[in-house]
């Protein structure tokens, strides 16, 4: 059963709320309902079941869709970088981090162009205990590195763009995409926000960290 485009537009919606143009009271006042509604279409849209809207909140969603939309055109002109669309993140806060430790930030801030996979804090939340304490100390930074770099890709790829195969990551390993019936996973990591366009490239939000 097809999906309706409220449903991905809700979906569209957690992702535009992460990007720095919109307000930082607004996303406050927004992002916890949005978050909660989310996680109830993203799970029935793996599980290909139907979800029914009233029609006044159909045309909320609408509204509130059109008018993020705008304001990620905004972003889009505004962020320089892939690193900017993760700092002004509030699920990105361990990535974030992470990427300052690995003395990444000048590197991904660069011309790039870059695809970067970007986990969020629920991510990195699910390795074993310790293991992003371990890796963020000094002595263990090579090994930081590496983890992030398998996370980019030296090209920018859009989420419609991708196919399944495996991709070169700047770590020197490849990744296992693939795309299908328009998700895409990398190495069984899904993206669950895609096309989140930088300068320098493009950012989709993944819920699992891949580890070379």
């Amino acid at each position: 059963m097809a999906v309706s485009l409220e449903c991905k537009a809700i979906v569209q919606i957690g992702a535009l709320l992460m990007t720095s143009a919109v307000p930082a009271v607004m996303r406050q006042k927004m992002r916890p309902g949005f978050v909660s509604i989310r996680c109830i279409v993203e799970t029935r849209l793996r599980r290909r079941t139907p979800i029914r809207l009233i029609p006044s909140v159909l045309m909320k969603i609408r509204t509130l869709f059109s008018v993020l939309a705008a304001l990620s055109a905004v972003a889009v002109a505004s962020a320089k970088s892939v690193v900017d669309i993760a700092i002004g993140s509030p699920d990105h806060t361990t990535l974030v981090a992470a990427v300052k430790a690995a003395g990444l930030v000048e590197t991904l801030s660069g011309k790039g162009p870059f695809t970067v996979f970007a986990p969020t804090n629920a991510a990195f939340a699910k390795l074993p205990p310790g293991t992003v304490e371990n890796l963020l100390k000094p002595e263990n930074k090579a090994q930081l590195i590496a983890v992030l770099t398998y996370h980019v890709v030296p090209a920018k790829v859009m989420a419609a763009d991708v196919k399944t195969g495996s991709a070169p990551t700047v770590n020197g390993k490849a990744v296992n995409l693939v795309a299908s019936m328009g998700k895409v996973t990398v190495n069984g990591a899904n993206v669950v926000a895609a096309d989140l366009a930088a300068d320098n490239g493009v950012v989709h939000v993944i819920d699992t960290v891949i580890l070379p």
